[in-house]
């Protein structure tokens, strides 16, 4: 198979940051996707419906007049979080989840929830309306180690979660262990995951080969061989509780190769034909309409886009780096070969 064409696929995890950096990648995500949920980490965070609204004026504005494309907006979690906020996000129409992010456990976070039972309030409304959480899974506990965090974060927050609120529909993002695809395969209807292309072609290994990479340091981090292999069989084999979220994360190069490295891969240059990538080496190529294009709207409730895109079997090479001066980002895959280049629909 040399060329596919599938629906137009959708960007269901996604940061753009703000200022320059989101002029940066914007068009990289118009390109390939119609839509994304774009992630409300900034700083300082997205927390009311007023500031989401103005950033998505922002993101707009970055939008190539060439594109149509279209933000998905999301509310910053905090213990302040009122139902009231969570009433006039899903009245105002253009707010479609809210994030979860424990308090430290990524960029941005400082400002997250701290006790979870301090948000009971709006979790309510939003499991009265119909608003999505989407939780960053991980504990930050000084005592779980780094790679157990997504685990643990299964037994002490999200399995509660869902008996405490039956009907609140929940994404568990960005998932990185066989742990979390067995609990969300055995969970209910409201749950459904995302996974990252980083996450699906890496394991941790790939962090130290050679030395350490700091361009593959990710939150949550990549994880053992097996825990790769079991995503890999989650995304490809058709089921409609997974689907497409990038979890593209850009940092200027400065910020990734220093004392203290930022957490985040920029994958969105190339997200489409890195999953493809993936799928066509599971054998698996004619389930990436569905994982990419179909499963996260039927989740949100949003209609399949209409239009369509096209892959060719084309090699080309990933460039080097990407942007300039104090925004210079080092892409996913940097002076690399892909197989698979999108090309015209």
């Amino acid at each position: 198979m040399n060329r596919i064409t599938i629906t137009r696929p959708d960007d269901w995890h996604l940061h753009f940051r703000d200022g320059d950096m989101l002029d940066l990648v914007v068009p990289d995500t118009a390109r390939q996707f119609a839509r994304a949920i774009v992630m409300p980490n900034l700083a300082p965070p997205v927390v009311t419906t007023a500031q989401a609204l103005a950033y998505r004026e922002r993101i707009e504005a970055a939008v190539p007049a060439s594109s149509e494309f279209e933000p998905l907006m999301t509310l910053y979690l905090t213990d302040e979080t009122s139902a009231d906020e969570i009433l006039r996000a899903r009245e105002c129409g253009r707010i479609h989840a809210v994030k979860l992010y424990p308090a430290g456990a990524t960029t941005n976070s400082a400002r997250g929830v701290t006790d979870l039972r301090r948000t009971d309030a709006a979790l309510a409304a939003m499991q009265e309306v119909g608003l999505p959480l989407l939780v960053h899974g991980e504990v930050v506990d000084a005592d779980v180690d780094v790679f157990d965090r997504e685990r643990v974060f299964i037994e002490r927050v999200l399995d509660p979660l869902l008996v405490r609120f039956p009907d609140l529909r929940v994404v568990f993002e960005h998932v990185t262990t066989s742990e979390a695809v067995e609990f969300v395969r055995g969970g209910p209807d409201t749950l459904a995951a995302t996974i990252t292309a980083h996450h699906l072609l890496l394991s941790r290994n790939a962090l130290f080969r050679g030395g350490l990479r700091p361009h593959y340091y990710c939150l949550p981090i990549l994880k053992r061989e097996r825990h790769r292999r079991a995503l890999v069989e989650a995304a490809t084999q058709a089921s409609s509780k997974f689907f497409l979220g990038t979890d593209s994360a850009p940092h200027p190069r400065s910020d990734k190769e220093s004392a203290c490295g930022c957490a985040g891969i920029y994958t969105a240059h190339a997200a489409i034909e890195l999953y493809a990538q993936v799928f066509e080496a599971a054998g698996r190529l004619e389930n990436l309409e569905a994982f990419a294009s179909l499963n996260g709207a039927k989740f949100y409730g949003l209609p399949v886009n209409t239009s369509r895109i096209t892959l060719d079997r084309r090699p080309w090479q990933v460039p080097e780096q990407l942007g300039g001066g104090r925004n210079t980002i080092v892409p996913f895959a940097a002076g690399e070969e892909l197989t698979w280049k999108l090309g015209e629909s």
